[in-house]
């Protein structure tokens, strides 16, 4: 209920206002602010340390990496006459087994780094690269990526990788010239073109044999550019 009206003092509880710190004026309060961050400076720097040194031991501790490069490189044998100047990759765009495709993003993504002239050979664009990648290699069954620099056969993406991660394919990518800047105009970089003959569709029509498969282009009805693919062609094209 309400309080008895009267003159009686009621007891009032004063809140203990002392503390151990007492300011006399803003600098001090400046001064130790300062003396705080310097403080949790400290704690964040030492935390990084430990976790510097935690990850330094666990790198330490791991096991140890050994670097086996292929032995064809230095194989005379495999190679791409005419391609001296440049890289060349034979690999897929298609995404039908994930590893591949990551293989083969892997790799061009590396290679493309480097600034310098690539030749890339989409066999997923045109079959007739597989037929003369294993001319070359001298192998049916062929996994992807397949890289050549300066002519000479590197190996695959394990290979190219490894010699990445060790700053051995850079020494070797920078004896190649530089790309030229910019793409080509009449393809757009794409390197393939509509076949002039059937115009994509892979037929032709004569009034004296009726319809039939133009021999001019690929499975895709597409032709290689001839502005900035004729320089680069193997024999099989030629």
């Amino acid at each position: 209920m309400w309080r008895p009206w009267g003159n009686k003092k009621m007891p009032l509880r004063i809140h203990d206002t002392s503390s151990p710190f007492s300011c006399s004026s803003f600098k001090d309060i400046q001064h130790l602010c300062t003396q705080d961050s310097s403080a949790s400076s400290k704690r964040n720097a030492n935390v990084f340390y430990r976790v510097r040194i935690v990850n330094s031991l666990l790198r330490s501790w791991g096991p140890a990496r050994t670097w086996k490069i292929t032995d064809s490189v230095s194989d005379p044998s495999i190679s791409i006459p005419g391609a001296e100047k440049r890289v060349v990759v034979y690999f897929t765009s298609l995404q039908v087994v994930r590893s591949t495709f990551e293989d083969c993003k892997t790799v061009r993504s590396i290679l493309h780094g480097f600034r310098v002239s690539i030749d890339e050979r989409d066999l997923s664009m045109d079959s007739r690269f597989l037929n003369e990648l294993r001319g070359i290699l001298g192998q049916s069954n062929l996994t992807l990526p397949r890289v050549f620099i300066g002519g000479r056969y590197m190996g695959g993406a394990e290979e190219i990788k490894q010699l990445h991660e060790i700053g051995e394919l850079k020494k070797i990518v920078e004896r190649l010239p530089a790309a030229e800047p910019g793409t080509c105009v009449v393809c757009g970089g794409y390197r393939f073109l509509l076949c002039n003959e059937c115009n994509g569709s892979r037929k032709l029509y004569t009034q004296k044999s009726g319809f039939k498969t133009c021999t001019a282009c690929n499975e895709n009805g597409l032709i290689r550019c001839p502005s900035c693919s004729c320089n680069f062609l193997f024999f099989f094209f030629c």
